[in-house]
């Protein structure tokens, strides 16, 4: 299994530290839809100043996902502080599927409830810099996601 994700924007490079250890089954889920090329395209649909970006559904609006079951909950100890990677998921707590977010601050109402799969080492500043809103007016753009 890979070490890192690299998430290319319009902006520069994202590279994502992995975190099997905590999370294995969704770590698995994120490189292999990755290496399918799912990701690539794909926008930021609702990124909030001050808490979260959140992308990774095919069709831009937040309400769907790839075409695999969805994902029993490997919740951790793991705080939601900035940079830390985390599964979107609906009310039911096994329904993640490839809908990811990225904590922009701390967020520690999240912790327990959220699968954390992996944190920004490098790059954050490019999260930082996608357009904000629910849908943003021209949302960011992941143009690859690749294991690296």
């Amino acid at each position: 299994m890979p070490d890192t994700l690299t998430m290319t924007l319009d902006s520069g490079d994202v590279v994502i530290r992995l975190r099997p250890d905590l999370a294995p089954n969704h770590v698995a889920r994120i490189t292999e839809l990755a290496g399918e090329g799912f990701y690539d395209g794909v926008v930021f649909h609702r990124v909030i100043p001050g808490f979260m970006a959140q992308g990774g559904d095919p069709t831009g609006t937040g309400t769907s996902g790839s075409d695999k079951p969805d994902l029993k909950q490997e919740f951790s100890k793991e705080p939601h502080v900035r940079g830390t990677c985390s599964m979107a998921r609906t009310n039911n707590p096994d329904s993640a599927n490839s809908q990811f977010f990225i904590c922009l601050d701390d967020a520690s109402f999240l912790d327990k409830q959220y699968t954390v799969w992996g944190e920004v080492t490098e790059g954050m500043e490019h999260i930082d810099a996608l357009p904000k809103g629910e849908p943003p007016r021209s949302p960011g753009v992941i143009r690859s996601m690749k294991a690296s």
